[in-house]
Parts: structure tokens; sequence; C-alpha cells
């Protein structure tokens, strides 16, 4: 059983840690507002990505592949939600207080959620994963359960990083100059994750 979790765990690192959408906004919300204040978009990433480990485990995922209007539906929703936040990224203020996210100004558990059950990353890992560990032969008879609960610690591991990055990122930019170009260089490469993602998906 160890042999097992250890196995997921690396899956899941592999999944988690890797440069995607939810990770550059996580680097983003880090430089701009702290480590602390960008936890809810960790902590919403990664109960979000259980989550949907649950519904795919349950039988969402032979539903999904059974309507084909509703996986690309799914995708274009969370290429258009994504590059929404890009813009915002982009757009975002410097050099004074932030507005973005929730009422306090900072991300919320919500957006964190959504922006994993619309990450295109997400669905493929997620995937992969129930197949190799919940559906074959020789997976746990709590598998799901299991590689679900993996999968949250390993995610807010993971996620939590990139967001301590841009918390000592944030140490270099102290003027609005500075400010700007990271904000454009962080949108722009949230762009490019999805256009990548829909080249992926049209192949």
């Amino acid at each position: 059983m160890l042999a097992v979790i250890f196995s997921m765990s690396m899956f899941a690192l592999v999944g988690a840690i890797t440069p995607g959408p939810v990770n550059m906004l996580a680097t983003s919300y880090g430089a701009r507002f702290g480590f602390w204040r960008a936890f809810p978009h960790v902590l919403g990433a990664s109960l979000g990505y259980a989550l949907l480990l649950l519904v795919l485990g349950a039988g969402a995922d032979q539903v999904i592949a059974r309507i084909g209007w509703l996986q690309s539906g799914i995708q274009w929703a969370g290429a258009l939600f994504l590059l929404y936040l890009a813009l915002r990224i982009i757009l975002a203020p410097v050099g004074g207080p932030v507005t973005d996210g929730d009422s306090n100004g900072h991300p919320g558990i919500w957006q964190g959620a959504l922006c994993q059950w619309l990450n295109p990353k997400a669905w493929l890992f997620g995937l992969s994963g129930i197949g190799l560990f919940v559906s074959s032969a020789g997976a746990l008879p709590s598998g799901l359960y299991v590689f679900s609960t993996v999968s949250f610690l390993v995610c807010c591991f993971s996620v939590g990083c990139w967001a301590a990055m841009g918390q000592v990122i944030s140490r270099y930019l102290h003027n609005a100059l500075r400010q700007r170009c990271f904000n454009v260089l962080m949108g722009s490469v949230l762009v490019l994750t999805v256009a990548l993602a829909g080249i992926k998906a049209s192949l």
C-alpha cells in the first residue's frame, strides 16, 4: 500500500508542480499580495482538484466521453476564464492597493477552485491518474479517496511553492515600472499556457 501511495504522490507532484495556469496565478498573487493572502487561492485550487478527481472517478468521465460537445464546452469555458484572469493581471493597478479577487482585495477560495475546474491540465492529469490508480486492476479498494487525498496534499505543497516564489520575487518589485513589467509577463505566460493547451487539445 505504501508503494502505491508513493507512486500516487510522485504522479501528483509531476502534475501539480510543473508550470501551468494555476501555478502562474499563484506566483502572481504571491508577488502582489504575499504568501498568506495568496493562500486562499492555493487552498481553493487544491480542494477544487480533489473534488474534480472525486467527480471524475464517480463516473463523470464516462458521461463526458459520451457527450462530445460537453468536453469542448468545458475547454472553451476554461480558456475564456483563464484569458479573463490574464487580462486582469496585465491591467492590475500598480504602485497602490489592489482590489482584484474577493472583497478583502486578495484571491478567494472559490476563485482558486474555479481555476482548477476550468484548467485543461487538471482534467488531463486527473483522468490519467484515475485510469492508472483507480480503474486499474491492482488499484486499492478505496483508491479514489486515497488518490484524491494524496493529490490534495501534494497540490497544496506544489501550488504553495509557486505562491512562496512569488513573494520572494516581490522583493525586487520596488517601483511601478517593475510591477507593470511583472504583471505583463505573468499575464502573457498565462495566455501562452492557454494557447498551448488549445494546440494540444486539437492534435
